[in-house]
């Protein structure tokens, strides 16, 4: 039995220099992503490397229009040179035992 929400895992790699501003740059959004319609969890993580989103959505659509919010935009546009590699997103289901 699946859950039928959409759940990502985000690895996000900035360069060493630029780790302090990804960091804030996302900081900056969370309270405002996690008003949108449709989002159930949006929670970030850090090592001393990456930093890591676990976000839950009600479905595609909604992700689809956060990617779309001017504030999310930004963030992007700044990632273009602030990492090392393009995210890693992990799209999964959550399994749920049958009853």
């Amino acid at each position: 039995m699946l859950n039928k929400n959409l759940f990502i895992f985000a690895i996000i790699s900035p360069k060493e220099k630029y780790f302090k501003s990804a960091k804030k740059a996302l900081l900056n959004i969370i309270e405002a992503t996690k008003e949108e319609e449709g989002c159930i969890q949006f929670e970030l993580h850090e090592d001393r490397t990456y930093l890591y989103l676990y976000e839950e959505w009600k479905d595609k659509a909604s992700l689809d229009t956060h990617y779309e919010k001017e504030y999310t935009k930004k963030v992007f546009k700044k990632y273009e040179n602030w990492l090392l590699k393009p995210v890693e997103v992990i799209k999964m289901n959550k399994l749920v035992r049958a009853k």
